[in-house]
């Protein structure tokens, strides 16, 4: 049985990830950097961040898969993932299963997806074998997005999504780490169908407002968050508009033998 090493594992896609691979019977290394947040039943690495270098080395060593999640979203968020590629290579680890973003491009409308295919290109600059899990948006946060006043407000216009929910996520990525024959694939990862933000404020009884891209910076713009993180937000509206995540995959199923979910399913 060969080990895998879970990066991100206390989080809301890792500690999915962790719970499948259990059920599994995988042999599983969960890297933390909280050792008191970390589940049960695993052998446990600490390391401060992506960006220690040693301690990441430390915590593959032995590995001969490894699971990487993407840090939280920074300014230096490219070079903290390098970093944690570079300590998997020199661990030895053999193949690196990514959790990447649909149509991850250095041109991207959505700019944080930018992020990903920055470091997909440094794995596979690596030479180590490599699967790509490119996710759309999750569906879970889609009712995050109501206001107070019941009101989805964004430049999204018509434009439509095909969000997944975070099990479907794990689920796809419990399935690659646990068989073979994934080395060099990039795997789409959406929902079943697509829908536009008014359909889902509908289906939450809330309304959606198609703002100006001049009114959504303005508002986001008073959150008083830096530059990169407001463009982040306000580009996502926009990749919706444009119909960059108007992507229907049938990978969940192919992967996991079952349909991801639906909106109206995950919101009944």
């Amino acid at each position: 049985m060969t080990l895998i090493a879970v990066t991100g594992a206390t989080g809301e896609v890792g500690r999915r990830v962790v719970a499948l691979l259990t059920a599994a019977g995988a042999e599983q290394r969960l890297i933390v950097r909280d050792p008191s947040r970390a589940p049960d039943g695993a052998e446990v690495r600490v390391a401060s961040g992506y960006g220690a270098l040693d301690e990441m080395r430390s915590a593959f060593e032995g590995a001969v898969t490894a699971f990487l999640i993407p840090a939280s979203e920074s300014a230096d968020r490219v070079e903290q993932h390098k970093t944690a590629v570079d300590a998997a290579l020199s661990a030895g680890v053999e193949r690196l299963v990514y959790l990447s973003f649909l149509n991850a491009d250095p041109d991207a409308t959505f700019t944080l997806a930018r992020d990903h295919w920055a470091t997909e290109e440094h794995v596979r600059a690596t030479g180590m074998a490599w699967t790509f899990l490119r996710m759309n948006l999750y569906m879970d946060f889609i009712p995050n997005l109501v206001s107070a006043d019941g009101v989805i407000r964004g430049p999204a216009g018509d434009g439509r999504l095909a969000a997944i929910l975070r099990d479907d996520v794990a689920a796809a990525s419990a399935a690659v780490l646990t068989s073979e024959g994934h080395d060099g694939t990039t795997y789409d990862l959406t929902g079943p169908a697509s829908f536009s933000l008014a359909e889902a404020a509908a289906l939450m009884g809330a309304s959606f407002e198609d703002e100006t891209d001049e009114q959504a910076y303005a508002s986001r713009a008073s959150y008083g968050a830096p530059e990169w993180e407001v463009r982040g937000w306000v580009t996502s509206y926009q990749a919706i508009r444009d119909g960059s995540f108007d992507v229907i995959s049938p990978a969940v199923r192919e992967l996991t033998g079952r349909e991801p979910t639906a909106l109206a399913t995950y919101l009944a």
